[in-house]
């Protein structure tokens, strides 16, 4: 019976479902927030969590991956992500209950002025001591993950970027380096500076809430969840040997190779398609891609403002309306070429070698 739970797990470690199942939750999540945000919820998350790792504890291929020095961390992210999911959306429930009875906010009425000293240093004081000590027994508790020099002729199978990059160097599976290394985390940090100037609306600042905002958060659970941490969750526990995709009770076998033939669109149009060879010329092999990047990229937006998104049109004019739907479409493309991905081993939508040039 443990083994047929443990390969029902396991089942999940498939690409696909595994990213089905955090946007099936985001949703349930954001459309049952009430229940979500009951007490009992928030306790049984915990419990499932901490029933589900001490289950792991006694599978030795999952031992070995969750209690290695440097995966411990992800495991407490894991619990502190669900908790606070919980905790921020429990706070907005309360506060739009309040709003609608016409009630300020609980931050409103919990708004108390204190001093500097001796209050708040205290209080820093209190937490520095007790960083301190955990941090010292975590040291004593776990040895570092410091491994032998680097060899060339002995590398990690597989070799994994730290955490905080992990989500980085699965972006290197779908996209080209130029794209997954350069250009998609400049527009995180561009989409993050150009926040302040595109969204305008003084609501929800300073409080919790989820009706005055509900686009803005969806979108933000939707990029934090399930693009940033769900990938480094992959990365960290479902990312094995050869890069390929491990279940958490499975054996981590250096010889499982999954044959896999990555095909361009150029090659799916042309060869597959037409049942011709591809031609010569860069502009007439790829113009399939180049036709549908510039609709993704030009058309679309333009399309969404006359139909679907003329709301926020109106509501944000023409500038911040483009800006904002051109960085949202970016950060869509990542899911979308996940799942061309996983489902028609799609590698690049236009590659251009000639000009070291791919998408």
């Amino acid at each position: 019976m443990l083994e047929g739970l443990k390969g029902f797990i396991d089942l999940f470690a498939d690409p696909q479902l595994f990213f089905a199942t955090t946007v099936v939750a985001l949703v349930l999540i954001v459309w049952k927030r009430e229940a979500f945000s009951s007490t009992r919820w928030g306790w049984g998350l915990m419990i499932f969590l901490t029933v589900f790792f001490a289950f792991g504890l006694t599978d030795s291929d999952f031992n070995l991956i969750i209690t290695k020095p440097d995966n411990v961390p992800i495991v407490g992210l894991i619990f502190l992500l669900v908790f606070f999911t919980w905790f921020s959306m429990r706070q907005a429930v309360d506060n739009d209950r309040r709003a609608a009875g016409g009630q300020p906010p609980i931050e409103k009425d919990e708004e108390d002025r204190v001093w500097t000293w001796p209050d708040l240093v205290y209080t820093e004081l209190i937490s520095m001591v007790v960083c301190t000590v955990v941090l010292i027994v975590w040291s004593i508790g776990l040895e570092a993950p410091i491994e032998q020099p680097a060899n060339n002729a002995n590398t990690p199978n597989p070799s994994k970027a730290p955490w905080y990059f992990l989500d980085l160097q699965e972006m290197l599976v779908y996209f080209d380096p130029w794209l997954a290394g350069v250009v998609l985390p400049s527009l995180i940090i561009v989409g993050l500076m150009a926040i302040p100037y595109i969204d305008k609306n003084p609501k929800g600042n300073g409080y919790y809430t989820f009706n005055e905002r509900r686009v803005e958060i969806t979108i933000f659970l939707f990029g934090f969840v399930v693009l940033w941490s769900s990938l480094i969750v992959l990365g960290t526990f479902l990312r094995g040997p050869n890069w390929n995709f491990f279940g958490p009770f499975e054996y981590w076998d250096i010889h499982k190779l999954e044959a896999l033939t990555n095909v361009d669109l150029s090659e799916y149009v042309w060869v597959r398609g037409f049942g011709m060879a591809l031609p010569d010329h860069w502009f007439v092999r790829e113009i399939f891609g180049i036709l549908l990047t510039i609709g993704y990229v030009a058309v679309l937006p333009v399309l969404l403002a006359r139909k679907g998104l003329t709301k926020y049109y109106e509501k944000l004019g023409p500038t911040r309306y483009y800006v904002t739907v051109i960085l949202f479409l970016s950060m869509l493309s990542l899911p979308v070429k996940m799942l061309t991905r996983w489902a028609f081993n799609l590698k690049y939508v236009v590659a251009i070698p000639e000009f070291f040039f791919n998408i």
